[in-house]
């Protein structure tokens, strides 16, 4: 990451930060206080929902990938279950409450600036709610997997192409 991305100055005590190789990495280092700053990373999680032979999939109405289709998901905030995570982002997006049955895969490599290093995908099952697109999706549909529409990610590309 580069520098002018890092912290200035030290969260702890103000002091300005300086840049040391430590524990295998360039980091910041707080010279007066020893404050080292590790970058979390960040984590999304998303649903796939099929039935009979479909998946339903969200069209973004922001940037990145503005008008390509993906699979319901969004961040995990911190000290949330990224299932209840993944059941959240769909019941936001799509208007479903869902059941999570299982993981389905955890794909890593963040594709752009604003994105998750990491991508927690699950199972779901429809519970209840009405189909209807909201927050950052302005459309859900029902899909034939050999019939899918222009896709977002390498995540969803990867959980429904292989």
């Amino acid at each position: 990451m580069a520098r002018d991305k890092f912290f200035k100055f030290c969260p702890r005590c103000a002091a300005e930060m300086t840049h040391e190789e430590k524990f295998g990495a360039l980091r910041p280092i707080c010279p007066q206080c020893g404050w080292i700053y590790f970058q979390d990373p960040k984590v999304a999680s998303a649903v796939l929902i099929e039935d009979d032979g479909r998946v339903l999939l969200v069209r973004r109405v922001n940037e990145p990938f503005r008008g390509l289709w993906t699979l319901p998901a969004g961040f995990v905030n911190g000290g949330e279950d990224p299932a209840d995570a993944a059941a959240r982002e769909c019941l936001e997006e799509t208007g479903l409450t869902v059941r999570i049955t299982r993981v389905l895969d955890v794909i890593s490599g963040r594709e752009h600036e604003r994105g998750a290093d990491f991508i927690i995908v699950y199972h779901a099952e429809i519970v209840s709610g009405e189909l209807s697109p909201a927050d950052d999706a302005d459309a859900v549909e029902w899909f034939e997997r050999d019939h899918l529409p222009p896709l977002a990610f390498r995540a969803t590309q990867k959980v429904l192409l292989g």
